[in-house]
């Protein structure tokens, strides 16, 4: 067996091959030191901005700050739309573990209703699961404190307290102010298309009706923001610097509450509107439609019962009666008179014999007066006076109805009147264009006869009455109405000292209504003013004792046909098929400072005279009656007392115990 040989080693061998390995590996080493070298030089001082903007990202964030809203007063200084603290109850979702647990447990312990979490997860869908969700608006202090003594229970679960509006007055204002209501979907598409959606960032609610959805740039204001350190939880820790937000304007409003109380008292078991107008200014000085609704329902989110009871009211509460069209029957013969005189189809001195009906040559049918029997020989005064059926047929048939709507689209009728809210409707101003339009048929004869008593498709607004009724008594001087009296906000100047600046609100009135003859409108006004002045006119019992030389026109239009020898018959009628009862009145007569439209749907028995006439009286009566009365109701001292003050002052005032007139 041979042996292995064992061969000898080379030790300079060994020696050289582990040099270059410790050179290979020192070079790696002092490569990958350079690297780390490179990229701290890199990160430290070549990108230095921006990590540490990174770096503060995650350690300071921005939080917007919600401006308070505008405050809304009426023309004396008394609140109509405040701001009042609340306590919410908030959702982050992303920092809730079992969302639909925690939400179930939290509405067991506080006695949240299924709607309301039902309507937070319908929420939640539409919203970032870090942006904090509503649970609950209203919190009671009870409910404040049961859950502050259990909220280690409820991560990401919150209490919030933020201002939200309140309206003193509820029903009284919501058609004319509207109300304020979460910002929904269809608010954020609009505010982001119109490039507005920033300036929401921490605003939950939104102007939806009248004056807060009209003037809500002005009411909304501009957000400001909160530097805040947060730890990694998180959590603030302290606030680096602050950007106040700037509150929205205050609103100064023509509205006088005392007059829109008195509305509403005498409107009281009536479904209709009232609107009184300085014609001085176009000024709204009372604008009520009855029955209403509380907007304070909206603003913390109205019930799904609630709204529905609403909504399916028989009453339509919902709808703004002030801007919506009603035959205008009667009200709007002074207009047509004017109209007759202008084309000098009639003089003041034209007389027709009324025999109690009016009949076009060749046709059958009969077109009644409210008298059976007539009113024998009618002039111009005498027709407006008591309110003459007959003259009006026969003035319309003579002018026709391209003469007729032409003048009465000069008036605004069939128009908007430009008043500042959305909610108003144009109403109708018929004409042989718009029916050969909306029904594709011809105009007749017959239809021109029922325009001139202000039936067939005529309709108007009672804003449109008092707009035009300012025109009649300013000689075709055309005011635009509106709300808004004057804005204040607030000004800080250098140095630091505040103060509210008060602008007022300055309105262009449209170019004039001028006639050939101004003659004629004093004409017209005349008639007017013996209606209510001279003893056996339509209107002068509801007038009977005042202090102040009032003038107006009644009127009583048909909502349901009547069959040719039909007698009509309130009593034996559905009460949707009953007459309107419509007014219209000025005073005094020589100097007009305030109009008045009134319009009472489905009266049981009379008139315009026995229903309307007497609540425009009760308007004027307290207008002209407490004209010296100092508004010295602070607004601090408003909701304790103010409320309760003007409730007793209203019930104080006597109601004019009107007899019954069963014309007009």
């Amino acid at each position: 067996m041979t042996k292995r040989r064992v061969a000898i080693r080379n030790q300079s061998a060994e020696a050289n091959l582990f040099a270059r390995r410790t050179f290979i590996a020192f070079f790696g080493v002092v490569l990958i030191i350079l690297l780390l070298l490179g990229n701290i030089y890199t990160l430290q001082v070549e990108s230095f901005e921006k990590y540490k903007t990174r770096s503060n990202s995650n350690r300071i964030k921005l939080v917007a700050v919600a401006p308070n809203r505008g405050l809304i007063f009426d023309r004396n200084g008394i609140l109509l739309a405040d701001n009042k603290p609340v306590y919410s109850l908030e959702v982050i979702a992303e920092d809730v573990d079992d969302l639909k647990t925690s939400v179930d447990e939290v509405s067991l312990l506080l006695d949240i209703t299924p709607e309301r979490k039902e309507r937070f997860f319908k929420e939640l869908k539409s919203e970032r699961r870090f942006k904090p969700v509503e649970l609950h608006s209203r919190l009671s202090d009870q409910q404040v404190a049961l859950f502050s003594v259990n909220q280690h229970k409820f991560p990401g679960i919150f209490v919030n307290a933020r201002l939200k509006r309140y309206y003193p007055f509820s029903d009284l204002t919501t058609h004319n102010l509207g109300y304020v209501a979460r910002i929904n979907k269809r608010d954020t598409n609009k505010l982001a298309l119109e490039g507005k959606l920033d300036n929401y960032a921490a605003t939950y609610g939104i102007g939806r009706l009248g004056i807060e959805r009209y003037y809500e740039d002005m009411l909304h204001g501009f957000i400001g923001h909160q530097e805040v350190e947060i730890n990694n939880q998180g959590r603030v820790i302290r606030t680096l610097d602050y950007t106040p937000p700037i509150p929205g304007k205050d609103l100064t409003l023509t509205l006088d509450i005392e007059l829109q109380m008195i509305a509403k008292r005498a409107l009281s078991g009536h479904r209709g509107a009232i609107v009184a107008m300085d014609p001085r200014s176009g000024e709204i000085l009372a604008m009520y439609s009855n029955p209403s609704y509380d907007g304070n329902l909206f603003v913390h989110g109205i019930s799904s019962k609630n709204y529905k009871k609403l909504l399916n009211s028989s009453d339509l509460p919902l709808i703004n009666r002030s801007v919506q069209g009603y035959p205008p029957a009667s009200t709007v013969k002074p207009f047509l008179a004017l109209t007759g005189l202008e084309e000098k189809v009639i003089t003041p001195e034209t007389e027709i014999y009324d025999p109690g009906w009016y009949q076009l040559e060749g046709l059958p049918n009969k077109y009644r007066d409210w008298k059976r029997w007539g009113h024998g020989k009618v002039n111009l005064t005498k027709a407006i006076e008591q309110s003459c059926n007959i003259y009006f047929y026969d003035l319309a048939f003579k002018l026709g109805i391209t003469k007729i709507s032409n003048m009465m689209e000069q008036f605004g009728f069939g128009d908007y009147t430009g008043i500042d809210i959305h909610e108003e409707s144009k109403a109708i101003m018929p004409s042989v264009a718009w029916k050969r339009e909306r029904y594709n048929k011809s105009w007749y004869t017959g239809e021109t006869l029922s325009v001139g008593i202000g039936q067939s498709y005529w309709t108007v607004t009672p804003l449109q009455l008092a707009q035009a009724l300012t025109t009649l008594v300013n000689h075709g001087e055309r005011k635009i109405p509106h709300l808004l009296k004057a804005t204040s906000e607030l000004v800080i100047e250098t140095g630091g000292k505040a103060y509210h600046q008060v602008t007022p609100t300055v309105y262009e009135p449209r170019a004039p209504l001028k006639l050939n003859n101004d003659k004629n409108w004093d004409v017209v006004l005349k008639a007017m003013h013996s209606t209510v002045q001279n003893v056996g006119a339509t209107a002068h019992t509801p007038f009977k004792g005042t202090k102040y030389d009032a003038s107006g026109k009644t009127g009583s239009a048909q909502v349901a046909g009547i069959k040719q020898d039909e007698e009509y018959d309130a009593q034996t009628r559905s009460e949707n098929k009953r007459d309107n009862a419509m007014f219209i009145a000025f005073a005094p007569y020589n100097n007009p400072e305030i109009v008045v439209a009134v319009a009472i749907e489905n009266v049981e028995k009379g008139g315009g005279a026995t229903n309307a006439a007497p609540v425009a009286r009760q308007i004027m009566d307290q207008y002209f009656g407490n004209r010296d009365i100092q508004a010295e109701i602070k607004t601090a001292k408003l909701q304790a007392t103010t409320k309760t003050k003007l409730d007793a002052k209203t019930k104080a005032i006597t109601t004019n115990n009107i007899s019954s007139y069963e014309a007009d």
